[in-house]
Protein backbone atom coordinates (compact mmCIF):
# COMPACT_ATOMS: atom_id res chain seq x y z
CA UNK A 1 0.00 0.00 0.00
CA UNK A 2 1.37 3.38 -1.01
CA UNK A 3 0.92 6.17 1.50
CA UNK A 4 1.99 9.80 1.35
CA UNK A 5 1.87 11.94 4.46
CA UNK A 6 2.49 15.68 4.39
CA UNK A 7 3.60 17.57 7.46
CA UNK A 8 4.15 21.24 8.06
CA UNK A 9 3.75 24.19 10.41
CA UNK A 10 0.10 25.02 9.79
CA UNK A 11 0.12 28.71 10.68
CA UNK A 12 2.79 31.10 9.50
CA UNK A 13 3.53 34.79 9.44
CA UNK A 14 4.36 36.77 6.30
CA UNK A 15 8.02 36.72 5.20
CA UNK A 16 8.72 33.40 6.93
CA UNK A 17 10.03 30.33 5.12
CA UNK A 18 7.67 27.41 4.71
CA UNK A 19 9.08 23.91 4.87
CA UNK A 20 6.86 20.93 4.16
CA UNK A 21 7.80 17.28 4.26
CA UNK A 22 6.15 14.38 2.47
CA UNK A 23 6.90 10.99 3.98
CA UNK A 24 6.37 8.15 1.54
CA UNK A 25 5.76 4.53 2.43
CA UNK A 26 5.15 1.59 0.13
CA UNK A 27 7.05 3.20 -2.76
CA UNK A 28 10.65 4.26 -3.15
CA UNK A 29 11.34 7.86 -4.14
CA UNK A 30 14.38 6.73 -6.12
CA UNK A 31 12.68 4.50 -8.68
CA UNK A 32 12.57 5.81 -12.23
CA UNK A 33 8.90 4.95 -12.75
CA UNK A 34 7.70 7.80 -10.61
CA UNK A 35 8.28 11.42 -9.79
CA UNK A 36 7.15 13.29 -6.71
CA UNK A 37 5.09 16.40 -7.09
CA UNK A 38 3.89 19.25 -4.93
CA UNK A 39 0.51 20.77 -5.72
CA UNK A 40 -1.52 23.28 -3.76
CA UNK A 41 -5.19 24.10 -3.63
CA UNK A 42 -6.29 27.63 -2.82
CA UNK A 43 -9.37 28.44 -0.72
CA UNK A 44 -11.37 29.03 -3.90
CA UNK A 45 -10.47 25.42 -4.92
CA UNK A 46 -8.10 26.36 -7.74
CA UNK A 47 -5.20 23.95 -8.03
CA UNK A 48 -1.64 25.07 -8.72
CA UNK A 49 1.22 22.82 -9.71
CA UNK A 50 4.29 23.82 -7.70
CA UNK A 51 7.04 21.49 -8.80
CA UNK A 52 8.41 17.99 -9.07
CA UNK A 53 11.50 16.01 -8.19
CA UNK A 54 12.49 13.05 -10.30
CA UNK A 55 14.29 9.86 -9.32
CA UNK A 56 17.65 11.37 -10.34
CA UNK A 57 17.07 14.47 -8.13
CA UNK A 58 16.38 16.73 -11.09
CA UNK A 59 13.69 19.21 -10.13
CA UNK A 60 11.30 21.37 -12.09
CA UNK A 61 9.48 24.28 -10.48
CA UNK A 62 6.67 26.47 -11.72
CA UNK A 63 8.14 29.63 -13.27
CA UNK A 64 5.85 31.75 -11.10
CA UNK A 65 7.34 30.26 -7.95
CA UNK A 66 10.85 29.45 -9.12
CA UNK A 67 12.57 32.30 -7.30
CA UNK A 68 11.09 31.26 -3.94
CA UNK A 69 10.87 27.47 -4.21
CA UNK A 70 13.16 24.53 -3.77
CA UNK A 71 12.37 20.83 -3.71
CA UNK A 72 14.68 18.27 -2.19
CA UNK A 73 14.68 14.73 -0.88
CA UNK A 74 16.09 12.56 1.87
CA UNK A 75 16.50 9.04 0.57
CA UNK A 76 17.40 7.65 3.99
CA UNK A 77 13.94 8.67 5.21
CA UNK A 78 12.13 8.27 1.87
CA UNK A 79 10.96 11.86 2.17
CA UNK A 80 10.48 14.72 -0.24
CA UNK A 81 10.52 18.30 0.97
CA UNK A 82 9.27 21.63 -0.28
CA UNK A 83 10.68 24.96 0.81
CA UNK A 84 8.94 28.22 -0.03
CA UNK A 85 10.55 31.46 1.08
CA UNK A 86 9.03 34.85 1.85
CA UNK A 87 5.49 33.59 2.21
CA UNK A 88 2.54 35.94 1.94
CA UNK A 89 -1.19 35.48 2.61
CA UNK A 90 -1.49 34.53 -1.07
CA UNK A 91 0.37 31.32 -0.22
CA UNK A 92 -2.48 30.21 2.02
CA UNK A 93 -3.59 26.85 0.64
CA UNK A 94 -3.78 23.14 1.23
CA UNK A 95 -0.50 21.62 0.09
CA UNK A 96 -0.41 18.13 -1.37
CA UNK A 97 2.32 15.79 -2.41
CA UNK A 98 1.48 13.29 -5.10
CA UNK A 99 3.15 10.47 -6.96
CA UNK A 100 3.34 10.93 -10.69
CA UNK A 101 3.49 8.05 -13.12
CA UNK A 102 6.18 9.30 -15.49
CA UNK A 103 4.86 7.16 -18.34
CA UNK A 104 1.62 9.15 -18.31
CA UNK A 105 2.06 12.95 -18.18
CA UNK A 106 0.19 14.72 -15.39
CA UNK A 107 -1.12 11.43 -14.06
CA UNK A 108 -1.01 11.24 -10.28
CA UNK A 109 -1.90 7.87 -8.86
CA UNK A 110 -1.39 8.52 -5.16
CA UNK A 111 -1.95 11.66 -3.11
CA UNK A 112 -1.37 12.62 0.46
CA UNK A 113 -4.27 13.91 2.51
CA UNK A 114 -2.92 17.45 2.29
CA UNK A 115 -1.73 19.88 4.92
CA UNK A 116 -3.29 23.28 5.49
CA UNK A 117 -0.93 26.24 5.48
CA UNK A 118 -2.31 29.59 6.57
CA UNK A 119 -0.24 32.74 6.28
CA UNK A 120 -1.50 35.56 8.46
CA UNK A 121 -0.08 38.39 10.48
Amino acid sequence: QVLLQESGPGLMKPSQTLTLTCTVSGSSITTSDHAWTWIRQFPGKELEWIGVIRYNEITYVSPSLNSRTSISRDTSKNQVSLQLTSVTPDDTAVYYCARQNVAVPMHYDYWGQGTQVTVSS
